[in-house]
Protein backbone atom coordinates (compact mmCIF):
# COMPACT_ATOMS: atom_id res chain seq x y z
CA UNK A 1 0.00 0.00 0.00
CA UNK A 2 0.94 3.22 -0.95
CA UNK A 3 2.40 6.24 1.59
CA UNK A 4 -0.08 9.25 1.47
CA UNK A 5 1.49 11.97 -0.36
CA UNK A 6 3.63 14.87 1.14
CA UNK A 7 3.20 18.57 0.19
CA UNK A 8 6.61 20.60 0.06
CA UNK A 9 6.44 24.14 0.47
CA UNK A 10 8.59 26.34 -1.61
CA UNK A 11 9.01 29.54 -0.08
CA UNK A 12 12.65 31.68 0.03
CA UNK A 13 14.60 28.43 -0.76
CA UNK A 14 13.60 28.28 -4.31
CA UNK A 15 16.11 25.28 -5.19
CA UNK A 16 16.59 21.86 -5.37
CA UNK A 17 20.00 21.34 -3.68
CA UNK A 18 21.13 21.55 -0.12
CA UNK A 19 17.39 22.15 0.13
CA UNK A 20 16.51 20.09 4.27
CA UNK A 21 12.73 20.52 3.88
CA UNK A 22 12.99 18.89 0.35
CA UNK A 23 15.83 16.43 1.23
CA UNK A 24 13.51 15.43 4.13
CA UNK A 25 10.33 15.04 2.18
CA UNK A 26 12.32 12.64 0.00
CA UNK A 27 13.85 10.27 2.60
CA UNK A 28 9.88 9.95 3.83
CA UNK A 29 10.03 7.32 0.44
CA UNK A 30 6.22 9.13 -0.34
CA UNK A 31 5.26 10.70 -3.91
CA UNK A 32 5.90 14.60 -3.48
CA UNK A 33 3.91 17.79 -4.22
CA UNK A 34 5.81 21.04 -4.73
CA UNK A 35 3.79 23.68 -3.84
CA UNK A 36 4.09 27.73 -4.01
CA UNK A 37 1.36 30.20 -2.19
CA UNK A 38 1.30 33.62 -3.73
CA UNK A 39 -0.57 35.52 -0.38
CA UNK A 40 1.27 39.05 -0.71
CA UNK A 41 -1.32 40.11 1.83
CA UNK A 42 -0.14 38.55 4.74
CA UNK A 43 3.89 39.91 4.15
CA UNK A 44 2.22 43.09 6.92
CA UNK A 45 3.81 46.16 5.67
CA UNK A 46 5.98 44.70 3.55
CA UNK A 47 4.97 43.20 0.25
CA UNK A 48 7.23 42.24 -2.32
CA UNK A 49 8.13 45.57 -3.99
CA UNK A 50 7.84 45.55 -8.39
CA UNK A 51 11.34 44.44 -8.73
CA UNK A 52 11.32 41.82 -5.79
CA UNK A 53 8.21 40.11 -8.02
CA UNK A 54 9.75 40.62 -11.49
CA UNK A 55 12.29 38.61 -9.87
CA UNK A 56 10.15 36.18 -8.15
CA UNK A 57 8.35 35.18 -11.20
CA UNK A 58 11.28 34.70 -12.94
CA UNK A 59 12.91 32.39 -10.51
CA UNK A 60 9.32 30.06 -9.69
CA UNK A 61 9.69 29.69 -13.48
CA UNK A 62 13.44 28.92 -13.69
CA UNK A 63 12.31 26.03 -10.35
CA UNK A 64 9.41 24.64 -12.41
CA UNK A 65 11.89 23.76 -15.17
CA UNK A 66 14.14 21.92 -12.66
CA UNK A 67 11.12 20.68 -11.79
CA UNK A 68 9.29 18.80 -14.97
CA UNK A 69 13.36 17.62 -15.85
CA UNK A 70 12.93 15.32 -12.89
CA UNK A 71 9.25 14.44 -13.29
CA UNK A 72 7.62 16.92 -11.09
CA UNK A 73 5.83 20.39 -11.00
CA UNK A 74 5.29 22.98 -9.23
CA UNK A 75 2.29 23.54 -7.96
CA UNK A 76 0.52 27.39 -7.68
CA UNK A 77 -1.74 28.67 -5.80
CA UNK A 78 -3.24 32.20 -4.32
CA UNK A 79 -3.58 32.54 -0.61
CA UNK A 80 -4.64 33.08 2.26
CA UNK A 81 -2.30 30.45 2.75
CA UNK A 82 -3.98 28.36 5.68
CA UNK A 83 -6.67 27.64 3.04
CA UNK A 84 -4.73 26.92 0.02
CA UNK A 85 -2.60 24.34 2.12
CA UNK A 86 -5.71 23.04 3.52
CA UNK A 87 -7.46 22.65 0.12
CA UNK A 88 -4.68 21.29 -1.19
CA UNK A 89 -4.03 18.44 1.44
CA UNK A 90 -7.58 17.57 1.29
CA UNK A 91 -7.62 17.25 -2.72
CA UNK A 92 -4.10 15.00 -3.02
CA UNK A 93 -5.01 13.09 0.31
CA UNK A 94 -1.48 14.48 1.68
CA UNK A 95 -0.36 13.25 4.93
CA UNK A 96 2.74 15.49 5.92
CA UNK A 97 4.15 18.81 4.89
CA UNK A 98 7.39 20.38 5.03
CA UNK A 99 8.78 23.73 4.67
CA UNK A 100 12.21 26.11 5.40
CA UNK A 101 11.88 28.40 7.80
CA UNK A 102 11.14 32.03 7.40
CA UNK A 103 12.40 34.75 10.04
CA UNK A 104 10.14 37.90 9.07
CA UNK A 105 7.73 38.84 11.79
CA UNK A 106 4.56 38.34 9.74
CA UNK A 107 6.27 34.73 8.67
CA UNK A 108 7.33 33.69 11.96
CA UNK A 109 3.46 34.54 13.23
CA UNK A 110 1.76 32.60 10.78
CA UNK A 111 3.94 29.32 10.56
CA UNK A 112 3.36 29.62 13.83
CA UNK A 113 -0.46 29.58 13.94
CA UNK A 114 -0.15 27.03 10.83
CA UNK A 115 1.99 24.42 12.12
CA UNK A 116 0.07 24.28 15.68
CA UNK A 117 -3.31 23.89 13.20
CA UNK A 118 -2.56 21.56 11.26
CA UNK A 119 -0.80 18.98 13.30
CA UNK A 120 -4.14 19.39 16.04
CA UNK A 121 -5.53 17.87 12.23
CA UNK A 122 -3.53 15.14 12.40
CA UNK A 123 -1.00 16.39 9.80
CA UNK A 124 2.53 15.62 10.08
CA UNK A 125 4.39 18.99 9.59
CA UNK A 126 7.85 19.75 9.85
CA UNK A 127 9.71 22.73 9.33
CA UNK A 128 13.76 23.09 8.86
CA UNK A 129 16.94 25.70 9.19
CA UNK A 130 17.46 26.09 4.79
CA UNK A 131 17.87 29.55 4.75
CA UNK A 132 20.76 30.63 7.41
CA UNK A 133 23.85 29.24 9.15
CA UNK A 134 22.39 29.05 12.78
CA UNK A 135 18.84 29.83 13.82
CA UNK A 136 18.65 33.47 15.15
CA UNK A 137 17.60 31.53 18.61
CA UNK A 138 21.32 29.31 18.43
CA UNK A 139 23.42 32.62 19.40
CA UNK A 140 23.56 34.10 22.72
CA UNK A 141 25.63 36.13 24.86
CA UNK A 142 27.47 35.05 27.92
CA UNK A 143 23.83 36.27 29.76
CA UNK A 144 21.60 33.96 27.32
CA UNK A 145 20.56 37.64 25.44
CA UNK A 146 20.67 38.60 22.22
CA UNK A 147 23.78 40.03 20.54
CA UNK A 148 23.96 43.75 19.66
CA UNK A 149 27.70 44.27 18.46
CA UNK A 150 28.67 42.10 15.54
CA UNK A 151 32.65 41.42 16.35
CA UNK A 152 30.96 39.69 19.49
CA UNK A 153 27.65 37.95 17.30
CA UNK A 154 30.74 36.81 15.16
CA UNK A 155 32.51 34.94 17.46
CA UNK A 156 30.16 33.28 18.51
CA UNK A 157 29.22 32.03 15.55
CA UNK A 158 32.74 30.77 14.48
CA UNK A 159 32.21 28.98 17.87
CA UNK A 160 29.56 26.85 16.60
CA UNK A 161 29.86 24.28 13.99
CA UNK A 162 27.93 24.77 10.88
CA UNK A 163 25.40 21.91 9.83
CA UNK A 164 26.34 19.47 6.98
CA UNK A 165 24.69 19.67 3.71
CA UNK A 166 21.74 17.83 3.03
CA UNK A 167 21.92 15.17 0.66
CA UNK A 168 21.55 16.53 -3.29
CA UNK A 169 18.25 15.69 -4.73
CA UNK A 170 17.38 12.53 -6.83
CA UNK A 171 17.53 12.85 -10.56
CA UNK A 172 13.90 12.01 -10.60
CA UNK A 173 11.29 12.84 -7.88
CA UNK A 174 8.29 10.51 -6.88
CA UNK A 175 5.40 12.40 -8.28
CA UNK A 176 1.67 11.73 -7.05
CA UNK A 177 -0.45 9.33 -8.96
CA UNK A 178 -2.74 12.85 -10.22
CA UNK A 179 -1.93 16.14 -9.68
CA UNK A 180 -3.62 18.91 -7.61
CA UNK A 181 -5.10 21.98 -10.23
CA UNK A 182 -2.25 24.65 -10.67
CA UNK A 183 -2.33 28.27 -11.62
CA UNK A 184 0.88 29.10 -14.14
CA UNK A 185 3.42 31.33 -12.96
CA UNK A 186 1.90 34.23 -15.44
CA UNK A 187 -1.21 34.35 -13.63
CA UNK A 188 0.10 35.45 -10.42
CA UNK A 189 0.74 39.03 -12.13
CA UNK A 190 4.63 39.20 -11.18
CA UNK A 191 5.44 41.15 -14.58
CA UNK A 192 4.95 45.13 -14.92
CA UNK A 193 1.93 46.10 -16.44
CA UNK A 194 4.37 48.80 -18.13
CA UNK A 195 8.15 47.17 -19.33
CA UNK A 196 10.44 49.07 -16.95
CA UNK A 197 12.75 45.69 -16.34
CA UNK A 198 14.43 45.86 -20.12
CA UNK A 199 17.93 46.60 -17.36
CA UNK A 200 16.88 44.04 -15.11
CA UNK A 201 16.66 40.64 -17.60
CA UNK A 202 19.87 42.07 -19.15
CA UNK A 203 21.66 42.36 -15.26
CA UNK A 204 20.72 38.90 -13.72
CA UNK A 205 19.64 35.36 -14.21
CA UNK A 206 17.17 34.42 -11.48
CA UNK A 207 17.14 30.79 -10.46
CA UNK A 208 19.39 28.41 -9.14
CA UNK A 209 21.08 27.95 -12.28
CA UNK A 210 21.58 31.81 -12.19
CA UNK A 211 22.51 31.76 -8.58
CA UNK A 212 25.64 29.07 -9.39
CA UNK A 213 27.05 31.07 -12.04
CA UNK A 214 27.36 34.20 -10.21
CA UNK A 215 28.87 31.91 -7.67
CA UNK A 216 31.28 30.61 -10.09
CA UNK A 217 32.14 33.95 -11.50
CA UNK A 218 32.80 35.28 -8.14
CA UNK A 219 35.23 31.94 -7.26
CA UNK A 220 37.25 32.45 -10.69
CA UNK A 221 37.13 35.96 -11.02
CA UNK A 222 37.11 38.75 -8.03
CA UNK A 223 37.38 36.72 -4.78
CA UNK A 224 41.65 36.94 -5.05
CA UNK A 225 40.87 41.25 -5.26
CA UNK A 226 37.94 41.39 -3.01
CA UNK A 227 39.53 43.04 -0.07
CA UNK A 228 40.06 46.31 -2.55
CA UNK A 229 37.95 45.04 -5.42
CA UNK A 230 34.75 45.13 -3.30
CA UNK A 231 35.34 49.15 -2.70
CA UNK A 232 34.94 49.63 -6.46
CA UNK A 233 31.69 50.35 -8.13
CA UNK A 234 33.39 50.40 -11.44
CA UNK A 235 34.21 46.66 -11.17
CA UNK A 236 32.51 43.42 -10.70
CA UNK A 237 34.32 43.06 -7.98
CA UNK A 238 31.50 41.59 -5.17
CA UNK A 239 29.66 38.76 -5.10
CA UNK A 240 26.64 40.06 -6.50
CA UNK A 241 24.72 37.05 -4.89
CA UNK A 242 22.64 38.93 -2.19
CA UNK A 243 19.16 38.17 -4.62
CA UNK A 244 19.96 34.67 -4.93
CA UNK A 245 20.62 34.36 -1.48
CA UNK A 246 17.40 36.52 -0.48
CA UNK A 247 15.14 33.75 -2.69
CA UNK A 248 17.24 30.75 -1.51
CA UNK A 249 17.94 29.77 -5.00
CA UNK A 250 21.55 29.54 -3.16
CA UNK A 251 22.28 29.24 0.50
CA UNK A 252 24.70 30.68 2.52
CA UNK A 253 26.14 27.38 3.70
CA UNK A 254 26.76 26.57 0.39
CA UNK A 255 28.35 29.88 -0.53
CA UNK A 256 30.47 29.46 2.69
CA UNK A 257 31.61 26.03 2.03
CA UNK A 258 32.97 27.00 -1.97
CA UNK A 259 34.70 29.97 -0.36
CA UNK A 260 36.69 27.79 2.12
CA UNK A 261 37.54 25.58 -0.73
CA UNK A 262 39.01 27.92 -2.47
CA UNK A 263 41.33 29.34 0.44
CA UNK A 264 44.72 29.46 -0.58
CA UNK A 265 47.69 29.52 1.85
CA UNK A 266 48.92 32.41 0.77
CA UNK A 267 47.78 35.55 2.83
CA UNK A 268 46.05 37.66 -0.08
CA UNK A 269 43.73 34.73 -0.66
CA UNK A 270 43.28 33.79 3.00
CA UNK A 271 42.39 37.56 3.95
CA UNK A 272 40.42 37.97 0.94
CA UNK A 273 38.30 35.33 1.39
CA UNK A 274 37.70 36.24 5.47
CA UNK A 275 36.94 39.47 4.26
CA UNK A 276 34.14 38.23 2.25
CA UNK A 277 33.11 35.40 4.99
CA UNK A 278 32.98 38.32 7.06
CA UNK A 279 29.69 39.55 4.97
CA UNK A 280 27.94 36.64 5.39
CA UNK A 281 28.37 37.03 8.90
CA UNK A 282 26.49 39.99 8.94
CA UNK A 283 23.69 38.78 7.08
CA UNK A 284 23.65 36.24 9.56
CA UNK A 285 23.60 39.20 11.94
CA UNK A 286 21.08 41.09 10.50
CA UNK A 287 18.40 38.13 10.73
CA UNK A 288 19.47 37.46 14.34
CA UNK A 289 18.25 41.14 15.04
CA UNK A 290 15.36 40.89 12.82
CA UNK A 291 14.30 38.25 14.61
CA UNK A 292 14.69 39.39 18.25
CA UNK A 293 13.83 43.12 17.15
CA UNK A 294 10.84 42.30 15.23
CA UNK A 295 9.74 46.41 15.70
CA UNK A 296 13.29 47.27 14.01
CA UNK A 297 11.91 47.75 10.12
CA UNK A 298 9.84 50.75 11.53
CA UNK A 299 11.44 51.74 14.76
CA UNK A 300 15.13 52.60 15.16
CA UNK A 301 16.67 50.49 17.90
CA UNK A 302 18.42 53.45 19.97
CA UNK A 303 15.10 54.93 21.30
CA UNK A 304 16.61 58.67 21.46
CA UNK A 305 16.24 58.61 17.51
CA UNK A 306 12.83 59.05 18.34
CA UNK A 307 13.46 62.62 19.15
CA UNK A 308 15.69 63.39 16.01
CA UNK A 309 13.96 66.05 13.93
CA UNK A 310 13.83 64.68 10.35
CA UNK A 311 12.62 66.97 7.82
CA UNK A 312 9.55 66.17 5.13
CA UNK A 313 10.47 67.63 1.50
CA UNK A 314 8.99 65.54 -0.70
CA UNK A 315 10.67 67.48 -3.81
CA UNK A 316 14.73 66.66 -2.40
CA UNK A 317 13.36 63.19 -1.78
CA UNK A 318 12.14 62.84 -5.44
CA UNK A 319 15.48 64.35 -6.78
CA UNK A 320 17.32 61.76 -4.81
CA UNK A 321 15.00 58.44 -5.83
CA UNK A 322 15.64 59.79 -9.35
CA UNK A 323 19.22 60.66 -9.61
CA UNK A 324 19.29 63.99 -9.55
CA UNK A 325 20.51 65.38 -6.82
CA UNK A 326 23.50 66.97 -8.38
CA UNK A 327 26.52 65.25 -6.86
CA UNK A 328 27.40 62.43 -9.43
CA UNK A 329 28.36 59.19 -7.51
CA UNK A 330 24.88 59.58 -5.80
CA UNK A 331 23.36 60.18 -8.79
CA UNK A 332 24.87 57.26 -10.76
CA UNK A 333 24.14 54.73 -7.97
CA UNK A 334 20.41 56.21 -7.73
CA UNK A 335 20.49 55.36 -11.38
CA UNK A 336 22.12 52.14 -11.21
CA UNK A 337 19.35 51.00 -9.23
CA UNK A 338 16.44 52.34 -10.85
CA UNK A 339 18.03 50.36 -14.23
CA UNK A 340 19.07 47.73 -12.70
CA UNK A 341 17.66 46.27 -9.20
CA UNK A 342 20.92 46.73 -7.61
CA UNK A 343 23.52 49.12 -6.47
CA UNK A 344 26.92 48.48 -5.47
CA UNK A 345 27.50 48.36 -1.59
CA UNK A 346 30.26 51.41 -0.73
CA UNK A 347 27.90 53.63 -3.08
CA UNK A 348 24.40 52.32 -1.10
CA UNK A 349 26.13 53.42 2.20
CA UNK A 350 27.01 56.85 0.25
CA UNK A 351 23.82 57.88 -1.36
CA UNK A 352 21.83 56.39 2.21
CA UNK A 353 24.22 58.76 4.00
CA UNK A 354 23.22 61.85 1.73
CA UNK A 355 19.75 61.34 2.59
CA UNK A 356 20.03 60.60 6.01
CA UNK A 357 22.52 63.33 6.67
CA UNK A 358 22.79 65.90 3.48
CA UNK A 359 18.70 66.08 3.22
CA UNK A 360 17.59 64.88 6.74
CA UNK A 361 14.72 62.96 5.72
CA UNK A 362 14.06 59.54 7.66
CA UNK A 363 15.75 56.76 7.34
CA UNK A 364 12.55 55.17 6.39
CA UNK A 365 11.87 57.13 3.75
CA UNK A 366 14.89 55.50 2.44
CA UNK A 367 14.43 52.28 3.57
CA UNK A 368 11.37 51.88 1.75
CA UNK A 369 12.27 52.72 -1.91
CA UNK A 370 15.22 50.23 -1.71
CA UNK A 371 12.68 47.96 -0.82
CA UNK A 372 10.33 48.80 -3.85
CA UNK A 373 13.15 49.10 -6.64
CA UNK A 374 15.57 46.61 -5.39
CA UNK A 375 15.72 42.82 -6.75
CA UNK A 376 17.73 41.44 -3.59
CA UNK A 377 15.20 43.30 -1.38
CA UNK A 378 15.73 41.59 2.44
CA UNK A 379 13.71 43.13 5.11
CA UNK A 380 16.22 41.85 7.41
CA UNK A 381 19.28 43.45 6.08
CA UNK A 382 17.62 46.36 4.28
CA UNK A 383 16.87 47.25 8.06
CA UNK A 384 20.20 46.68 9.31
CA UNK A 385 21.91 48.55 6.40
CA UNK A 386 19.55 51.57 6.93
CA UNK A 387 19.58 51.55 10.37
CA UNK A 388 23.08 51.36 10.56
CA UNK A 389 23.76 54.36 8.39
CA UNK A 390 21.48 56.55 10.47
CA UNK A 391 23.56 55.50 13.49
CA UNK A 392 20.09 54.37 15.21
CA UNK A 393 20.80 50.60 15.30
CA UNK A 394 22.81 47.64 17.13
CA UNK A 395 26.01 47.88 16.42
CA UNK A 396 25.96 51.03 13.90
CA UNK A 397 28.13 53.78 12.39
CA UNK A 398 27.41 56.82 14.33
CA UNK A 399 25.75 59.43 13.08
CA UNK A 400 28.51 62.32 12.91
CA UNK A 401 29.99 60.29 10.67
CA UNK A 402 29.24 61.63 7.09
CA UNK A 403 29.79 60.67 3.85
CA UNK A 404 31.24 63.07 1.87
CA UNK A 405 30.28 62.33 -1.74
CA UNK A 406 32.93 63.81 -3.33
CA UNK A 407 35.61 62.40 -1.45
CA UNK A 408 34.40 59.39 -1.72
CA UNK A 409 33.92 59.53 -5.74
CA UNK A 410 37.19 60.77 -6.19
CA UNK A 411 38.32 57.31 -4.27
CA UNK A 412 36.94 54.81 -5.21
CA UNK A 413 35.87 55.67 -8.61
CA UNK A 414 38.92 57.83 -9.51
CA UNK A 415 38.67 57.26 -13.28
CA UNK A 416 35.47 57.98 -13.26
CA UNK A 417 33.74 54.51 -15.03
CA UNK A 418 31.52 54.11 -13.07
CA UNK A 419 29.84 57.65 -12.90
CA UNK A 420 30.05 57.70 -16.50
CA UNK A 421 28.35 54.67 -17.21
CA UNK A 422 25.32 55.65 -15.33
CA UNK A 423 25.23 59.59 -15.92
CA UNK A 424 26.50 59.42 -19.30
CA UNK A 425 25.35 63.43 -19.45
CA UNK A 426 28.96 63.75 -17.49
CA UNK A 427 30.93 61.49 -19.65
CA UNK A 428 32.60 64.29 -21.23
CA UNK A 429 34.26 66.01 -18.01
CA UNK A 430 37.62 65.30 -17.59
CA UNK A 431 38.58 63.13 -13.83
CA UNK A 432 39.57 66.28 -12.04
CA UNK A 433 35.95 67.59 -12.22
CA UNK A 434 34.24 64.57 -12.66
CA UNK A 435 32.80 64.22 -8.85
CA UNK A 436 32.49 67.48 -8.86
CA UNK A 437 31.48 69.39 -11.85
CA UNK A 438 30.32 72.57 -10.16
CA UNK A 439 33.60 73.80 -9.60
CA UNK A 440 35.10 73.20 -12.79
CA UNK A 441 35.68 76.17 -15.33
CA UNK A 442 33.14 77.15 -17.55
CA UNK A 443 35.20 76.47 -20.44
CA UNK A 444 35.98 72.99 -19.21
CA UNK A 445 32.15 72.49 -18.27
CA UNK A 446 31.70 74.01 -22.32
CA UNK A 447 33.86 71.58 -24.18
CA UNK A 448 32.22 68.53 -22.27
CA UNK A 449 28.83 69.83 -23.55
CA UNK A 450 27.40 70.19 -19.72
CA UNK A 451 25.30 72.83 -19.05
CA UNK A 452 24.99 73.07 -15.43
CA UNK A 453 21.28 73.29 -13.80
CA UNK A 454 19.77 72.65 -17.67
CA UNK A 455 22.00 69.18 -18.40
CA UNK A 456 22.72 68.22 -14.95
CA UNK A 457 21.25 69.66 -12.31
CA UNK A 458 23.24 71.70 -9.63
CA UNK A 459 23.53 70.49 -5.97
CA UNK A 460 20.29 70.38 -4.55
CA UNK A 461 22.67 70.94 -0.98
CA UNK A 462 26.25 72.10 0.24
CA UNK A 463 27.48 69.51 1.52
CA UNK A 464 29.74 71.34 4.17
CA UNK A 465 27.02 73.48 4.97
CA UNK A 466 24.45 70.12 5.09
CA UNK A 467 27.13 68.78 7.51
CA UNK A 468 26.44 71.37 9.67
CA UNK A 469 22.93 71.07 9.58
CA UNK A 470 23.01 67.36 10.29
CA UNK A 471 25.34 67.79 13.69
CA UNK A 472 23.29 70.73 14.96
CA UNK A 473 20.35 67.93 14.62
CA UNK A 474 22.38 65.39 16.58
CA UNK A 475 23.00 68.09 19.17
CA UNK A 476 19.03 69.14 19.30
CA UNK A 477 18.05 65.16 19.48
CA UNK A 478 20.87 64.36 22.35
CA UNK A 479 19.41 67.73 24.16
CA UNK A 480 15.68 66.53 23.43
CA UNK A 481 16.33 62.73 24.78
CA UNK A 482 18.41 63.84 27.66
CA UNK A 483 15.49 66.03 28.88
CA UNK A 484 12.65 63.31 28.64
CA UNK A 485 15.28 61.17 30.49
CA UNK A 486 15.16 63.55 33.19
CA UNK A 487 11.54 64.56 32.65
CA UNK A 488 11.33 60.28 33.50
CA UNK A 489 13.55 60.26 36.59
CA UNK A 490 12.20 63.42 38.04
CA UNK A 491 8.09 61.80 37.57
CA UNK A 492 9.56 58.19 38.84
CA UNK A 493 11.06 59.67 41.90
CA UNK A 494 8.18 61.88 42.74
CA UNK A 495 5.91 59.03 42.94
Amino acid sequence: MKSAPALVWFRQDLRLSDNPALAAAVERGSSLIPVFIWAPEEEGSWRAGAASEWWLGRSLAALNAELEKRGSRLIIRRGPTGRALNDLLAESGASALFWNRRYEPAGVARDRELKSKLRESGITVESFNGNLLFEPWMIRNAKGQPFRVFTAFRRACLNNSLAPPSKDPPRKLPSPESWPQSLEVAELGLEPAIDWARGLRETWQPGESGARSQLKRFQNEAIQEYRLGRDKPGIAGTSRLSPHLHFGEINPGQVWRAVLGIMNGDAIGHAACEAYLRQIGWREFAHHLLFHHPESPVQALRPEFAAFPWKTDPATLRAWTRGKTGYPLVDAGMRELWQTGWMHNRVRMVVASFLVKDLLIDWREGAAWFWDTLVDADLANNTLGWQWVAGCGADASPYFRIFNPVIQGEKFDPAGGYVRRWVPELAGLPDEWLHKPWKAPESILGEAGVDLGRTYPLPIVDHDEARERALAALKSMQRSWNSLRRGLSGSMSSE
